[in-house]
């Protein structure tokens, strides 16, 4: 190892301790090296990363290195706040400039003059938002609402989101031009379930905390139980990992966990969730949208389909002497010139492993160029699965989203849509 790498990593492990971070993954030493790196001048970052893997901490790390440190900070969560009140909270208002506007009052940008302020779910804004934040970070102008006087401010933008702002684009729900300006330089921050080994010692770590708070004795767990635990994909990332050791550490009966144990307070933990599909359409940090993952869902379903017609063509097609039919061995071929012939005027019937069959009328036949006449319809298929979330977790909709690996906020939005209140 160079001097110079060793020097890196002795700052990385620095930034590590002063901000509670742990863990000794390469993504996730890349992510601090990058805010590290970017602290110290004035460019607009982007965070990406999954719900629960820490944004936040990366905008404090930017923001205590930077030159703007005894400066205000603010984190505003744009997906929080409604739509009609969200441009009076960035950029203030006048008064009377809408029913109950009965002072004037100032907008975040103009408080943390100076200073940074960090938009968490950026994607979420408005579109009509978005243009007056384009502005912002352009010229550095803004009006208030209900205002016809420009005024100026000196705010650095930190943003974060955890959905794919490239897919938003594309669909006319982000605006292209603020894209490029927020993201001149991205950070992405990897989920729990890539960073290897440091699951264990986040695990760990959470645990002797909270003992410590509870003055107990912190509990550790076997061999087969710490495999259970990195072995979970954690779609909540830091902040599901930190509950479960919680609830881990209050519900024992023994300070050693066996796997067994574990699976009994947190059921969830043997659970099988989609896999990561890595060859589709994603953002640049590799992640995919729930859309794009349930479109190439439901395509190889129907590839699988169609394969599956073209095999039973192909079988009834491939006929011997005098119209029989040769015996196929499971790999697909012939083992030997033995033949079944068909009776007239009854049709071929292939055996199930369920006792039914399947019919094929001799008279037509299929061809290869068939389609299957199912329902494709992405909306179909999205309400189905949210109401099975539902349905699932007893309308407790946190936990549906989290398992549906949406915000909540989405989550909200699509049972309104889809009308599932009831």
């Amino acid at each position: 190892m160079s001097i110079v790498s060793y020097l890196e990593l002795m700052e990385i492990q620095s930034i590590k301790n002063r901000f509670g971070i742990i863990g000794n993954s390469p993504m996730l030493n890349h992510a601090i090296s990058i805010a590290e790196r970017v602290s110290p001048t004035n460019l607009t970052v982007l965070i990406t990363g999954e719900s629960g893997v820490g944004k936040e901490v990366f905008s404090h790390i930017i923001h205590q290195l930077g030159t703007r440190k005894h400066s205000s900070f603010i984190a505003v969560n744009c997906g929080a706040i409604p739509e009609g009140t969200i441009d009076s909270e960035l950029f203030g208002h006048e008064k009377g400039s809408f029913t109950g506007a009965h002072d004037a009052r100032k907008g975040y940008f103009e408080t943390v003059n100076g200073g940074t302020i960090f938009l968490d779910e950026v994607g979420e804004l408005p579109l009509g938002t978005q243009a007056r934040l384009l502005r912002v970070l352009e010229t550095g102008e803004y009006i208030r609402v209900g205002s016809s006087k420009t005024a100026k401010t000196d705010v650095r933008v930190i943003a974060a989101t955890n959905v794919n702002l490239q897919d938003a684009v594309r669909t006319g729900k982000f605006r292209e031009d603020l894209y490029y300006r927020l993201s001149t330089v991205p950070i992405y921050i990897p989920p729990l379930r890539e960073r290897g080994e440091d699951i264990y010692l986040l695990f760990r770590k959470f645990c002797i905390d909270f003992a410590e708070r509870m003055k107990m004795v912190p509990v550790k767990l076997t061999d087969e139980a710490r495999l259970l635990v990195l072995k979970y994909p954690w779609p909540g990332n830091v902040r599901q990992l930190k509950n479960v050791a919680e609830q881990v550490s209050i519900l024992s009966i023994d300070k050693e966990i066996s796997a067994q144990e574990l699976i009994q307070i947190v059921p969830d933990i043997t659970q099988n969730r989609l896999p990561v599909l890595k060859d589709s359409v994603s953002d640049a940090a590799g992640n995919m949208t729930e859309r794009e993952i349930l479109y190439k869902l439901i395509f190889e379903l129907k590839s699988d389909l169609n394969d599956l017609k073209q095999f039973v063509f192909g079988v009834t097609q491939h006929n011997g002497n005098n119209g029989s039919t040769p015996i196929m061995e499971p790999n697909g071929y012939s083992s030997a010139p033995t033949y079944i012939q068909p009776i007239s005027n009854v049709p071929a019937v292939l055996p199930q492993q369920d006792d039914q069959a399947l019919v094929i009328n001799s008279h037509q036949p299929y061809t290869s160029h068939e389609t299957i006449d199912e329902s494709l319809s992405l909306a179909d298929k999205e309400k189905e699965l949210i109401t099975k979330a539902l349905k699932k977790h007893r309308n407790r909709r946190r936990d549906a989203a989290a398992d549906l690996g949406i915000s909540e906020r989405t989550l909200y939005r699509k049972i309104k849509e889809y009308d599932l209140e009831k």
